[in-house]
């Protein structure tokens, strides 16, 4: 069972209605015992990074989600803030994020942008996965996603990057280490791509 984590975010009806399509077994929840039984873990994507930090610190549910994917491996996949909470810290806030993928979220730098692109990175998207991106399995590329976003995540390890996105420059859009994986775009935007990533996340 998927446990999409209910801390607010404005797409997790989006999300639930995926995988209700797909047919796979989950739940909208912030219950201790629900996501304590759930198999993997999703940390939706709409919101500031300190709000985020300041919900799940709050909750009170931290020290479980650690436990279940830091020490018994079961799988998260965090989306758009999301996937920020997952570095260490951001220049979006003050608040340390969860440190699950050694980084920091830096803010995109429009003086660097080559093409004269503008801030949000807001619409469709082609993308270059790794080679070995499972998650990836069975999506068009240059299709892409969809994004919504003015920040990337730096990561500590350049193996850690698993997809980058060209816009003004190249900067990484999807992270993972070990059962821990993180989207900047958002696939429940991203219509049959999207769907291929929740269904990948479900099976692999």
């Amino acid at each position: 069972m998927i446990a999409i984590i209910d801390y607010g975010s404005g797409n997790v009806a989006a999300i639930a209605n995926i995988y209700q399509q797909l047919r796979i077994e989950h739940a909208v929840t912030m219950d201790a015992g629900v996501l304590a039984r759930a198999d993997r873990y999703i940390l939706p994507g709409v919101g500031a990074f300190d709000t985020t930090m300041r919900f799940l610190q709050q909750s009170g549910l931290i020290g479980l989600l650690r436990e279940q994917v830091l020490e018994r491996g079961k799988k998260v996949l965090g989306i758009c803030v999301g996937m920020q909470i997952l570095a260490n810290g951001s220049d979006d806030g003050a608040l340390d994020g969860l440190g699950w993928i050694p980084g920091h979220i830096r803010r995109i730098d429009d003086s660097l942008l080559h093409s004269g692109p503008r801030l949000p990175h807001m619409g469709w998207n082609a993308v270059e996965p790794v080679p070995q991106a499972d998650l990836f399995r069975g999506v068009d590329a240059r299709r892409g996603f969809y994004f919504l976003h003015s920040y990337w995540f730096d990561a500590a390890d350049p193996a850690d990057v698993t997809a980058s996105v060209e816009y003004g420059r190249r900067m990484p859009c999807a992270v993972a280490r070990a059962n821990v994986f993180g989207l900047q775009f958002h696939p429940e935007k991203s219509h049959s791509n999207g769907v291929a990533v929740f269904r990948n996340f479900a099976q692999d």
